[in-house]
């Protein structure tokens, strides 16, 4: 069914908003998935901060020309039944959520994806990023790493002193 010229414009304009705010993106087809699972793909989605899209792709490369930090992106992949995945926190979520899909469900294909720098990415490079760990995983990376040295001197620390009162407790039964 076709949709009116206001209600086009309405989704350019909102695809256009969730580019703008978008810090990554990724796009996967969708040809053999079910109304309901995709029902599950929005839940899940959702639960991660990530808003999916099925939207005509000609709306989508309006909406990418209307954004200068798109303009020059390669939609040639953009080519069949997609859906779009949108996050605004987190570059390595959208990639992640449709790839953990993608898993249970094969008829889900990741095509491409692009940056919030506006970089194309090839399907390649989506599955390389959804293996990446999460932002809050790598945080919690770093923060272990820089606490290790003060673990350390003060294991040791406690170590010694351990050991001194078990010799003054010597000592002192002797």
């Amino acid at each position: 069914m076709a949709i009116s010229k206001d209600k086009k414009q309405a989704l350019v304009s909102e695809l256009s908003e969730l580019f703008a705010a978008a810090k990554g993106t990724a796009v996967a087809k969708y040809q053999g998935i079910s109304v309901a699972e995709l029902q599950d793909l929005r839940k899940n989605a959702r639960e991660a901060g990530v808003t999916i899209k099925v939207v005509k792709n000609r709306l989508v490369r309006v909406a990418m020309g209307d954004d200068k930090t798109y303009k020059a992106a390669d939609t040639s992949a953009l080519v069949g039944q997609l859906l779009y995945a949108f996050s605004s926190d987190d570059e390595v979520m959208p990639a992640k959520v449709l790839n953990e899909f993608s898993k249970t469900h094969p008829s889900l294909e990741l095509v491409a994806g692009f940056s919030g720098e506006g970089l194309t990415q090839s399907a390649d490079d989506v599955k390389a990023l959804a293996s990446l760990p999460s932002k809050n995983q790598l945080v919690a990376e770093v923060v272990a790493q820089l606490l290790s040295p003060v673990h350390d001197v003060t294991n040791a620390l406690s170590g010694n002193l351990h050991a001194l009162l078990d010799g003054v407790e010597a000592k002192a039964t002797a």
